[in-house]
């Protein structure tokens, strides 16, 4: 009877010594959780604040400007989304702890690889906003060269090269938060070559005046000058423009738009 007791006594006295520890690291883990909460909380504030007065909330602005954004109707204040991220990243750091105290590794070691996964996320996430503002710029570049050669699908071909320079940039952000990209590359490559092949085939035969009209206007506009009269096809006016497809003639009644094309093809006559 006497061993059977002390093994009793002794099984209750490990319990006790076991919950004792357990309730002193439970309450340590609070005070760890509560501890960061506040720091987390306190450097997201901190951060918030600073970067709204230094003006990062303008990038978001800009962003919130181009047409693929702004169909989405989001806001996008960058202060807000850094100092979450911060929040976050650093209450992620003290939840580790706590665990680590709790003696509870496998929580510890999900968290710990979730704060490694961060500091890729946001350098992809730099990324996607640089390459998005930098498809912008391109698009509007690429849409103002249309203009000036009056070539009418400027728009289509803009956002063409914006959604090419974007989806690099997506993947390309894919790749440097960690994500295999090999796949999606390759599906990509053809993709896109078989877009600009018949892109270009299609739109060959379609520009192909718009473009006899580009190549003329190198040949012709030393030739000609504002303020000249000449006669194209039976009508003679002076030069009123000459812009990079066709040469305008005002005449005494009228005004006639002619493609440069008829520089090279018909029978010009120049009046001194």
């Amino acid at each position: 009877m006497e061993s059977i007791s002390n093994i009793l006594l002794e099984t209750f006295r490990k319990l006790g010594e076991q919950f004792s520890e357990f309730s002193s690291n439970f309450v340590g883990a609070l005070v760890i959780l509560l501890v960061g909460w506040l720091a987390a909380k306190l450097s997201s504030n901190v951060l918030d604040k600073v970067l709204s007065k230094v003006g990062i909330d303008k990038v978001g602005e800009k962003l919130q400007e181009i047409d693929a954004v702004k169909k989405l109707h989001i806001e996008i204040k960058l202060s807000r989304i850094v100092s979450k991220v911060v929040y976050f990243f650093i209450f992620l750091i003290f939840i580790i702890t706590a665990a680590d105290k709790l003696g509870i590794p496998a929580i510890s070691n999900l968290f710990a690889m979730i704060v490694e996964f961060i500091p890729n996320v946001i350098t992809a996430a730099i990324l996607m906003v640089l390459g998005l503002l930098l498809s912008d710029s391109v698009r509007k570049f690429v849409e103002s060269l249309c203009k000036s050669f009056n070539i009418a699908s400027g728009k289509l071909i803009g956002m063409g090269v914006f959604a090419f320079l974007f989806l690099i940039t997506i993947i390309t952000a894919l790749g440097q938060s960690g994500i295999n990209t090999e796949l999606l590359e390759s599906s990509f490559n053809i993709l896109i070559a078989g877009i600009v092949l018949s892109f270009s085939i299609g739109y060959g035969f379609a520009s192909k005046e718009i473009l006899h009209n580009i190549v003329s206007s190198f040949y012709s506009k030393n030739k000609y000058k504002e303020g000249q009269t000449i006669e194209i096809d039976g009508v003679k006016g002076v030069i009123k423009s000459i812009d990079n497809t066709t040469i305008t003639l005002e005449t005494e009644d009228s005004i006639t738009n002619f493609p440069l094309k008829v520089l090279q093809s018909d029978k010009v006559v120049v009046y001194k």
